[in-house]
């Protein structure tokens, strides 16, 4: 083994600076995860723990020490435990990322994505603009590459097609469907009244209500394309990869939709241009 240097007993090589770059690598994904959640202040208190526990056992304070070594015997699996949230969407973000992903699976893509020929998503934008006109509350879930059967199964199935009558029919303030989420998939009105994960993150707007946050935490879970309307304001509100995106034009939120469903989505996914809603006003009844 060749080893770069020595700091006094200690000889470091190049595997240990690959060793501790790939370790502070995965530390600041893991940092950027739990930022701003309540995943913090737990981490925070398991560190503190600890620590406390090093001291005593150093201290050499045996019954102390025994009580607190059961507690970090069994770390690993309360960790899991408690960040069942953050690690389900590490594995994500690493599922989304990974080279073998886009090559593997790309020909089952291409076969996914011929829904799109049958989607009028002009339906959609005529309804969104009707709920936002007289203030209805709503939330559409936009997947493309899942059926997202488990949170379809806590609403009612509906497999209809999309259209504006059906949605505002959904979502009209006396209708027994309306308290919940409307999951589209492959063109079609897959469940309605579905319940949705909400998020934590502390660092969402104060005047998000249950909606926002539902469909924030959505996007934060699983890769879906959120659309929020507001029952207070009439606002838009769309959540991807737990950002959001808020005041847009119909026209900017119908490309936005349009890029997800065609998989041609830009890196900074919170950039608006002034470009897209000029490119959506030529083609008003875009096909998804």
């Amino acid at each position: 083994m060749i080893f770069l240097f020595k700091i006094g007993f200690l000889e470091v090589s190049w595997v240990d600076v690959i060793d501790i770059g790939l370790v502070s690598v995965l530390l600041y994904q893991v940092y950027k995860l739990i930022r701003g959640s309540i995943a913090v202040n737990i981490f925070l208190g398991i560190l503190a723990l600890y620590l406390v526990y090093l001291i005593v056992r150093a201290a050499q304070m045996e019954l102390l020490t025994m009580i607190l070594g059961q507690f970090m015997g069994v770390g690993v699996l309360a960790m899991i435990i408690l960040f069942q949230p953050e690690i389900r969407k590490f594995l994500l973000v690493i599922g989304r990322g990974t080279e073998f992903r886009e090559n593997i699976f790309k020909t089952i893509s291409n076969w996914r994505h011929e829904y799109h020929d049958d989607f009028d998503i002009g339906q959609v934008i005529e309804a969104v603009k009707t709920l936002k006109a007289s203030k209805t509350g709503a939330l559409m879930v936009f997947s493309r590459d899942t059926e997202l059967k488990f949170y379809a199964q806590t609403g009612d199935a509906l497999d209809a097609e999309v259209n504006k009558r059906l949605l505002l029919s959904i979502f009209n303030k006396n209708s027994p469907l309306h308290d919940g989420a409307v999951i589209i998939y492959k063109g079609r009105i897959r469940a309605a009244r579905c319940v949705l994960p909400v998020s934590e993150n502390d660092h969402l707007p104060p005047n998000f209500g249950l909606r926002h946050r539902a469909a924030v935490g959505m996007s934060e879970s699983t890769d879906t394309l959120v659309l929020a309307v507001s029952e207070e304001t009439g606002r838009l509100v769309l959540a991807r990869n737990g950002k959001y995106l808020r005041a847009l034009k119909l026209k900017q939120i119908e490309q936005k939709i349009l890029d997800y469903l065609h998989n041609s989505e830009s890196g900074n996914w919170e950039e608006v241009h002034e470009h897209e809603a000029e490119a959506s006003a030529e083609t008003p009844s875009v096909k998804a």
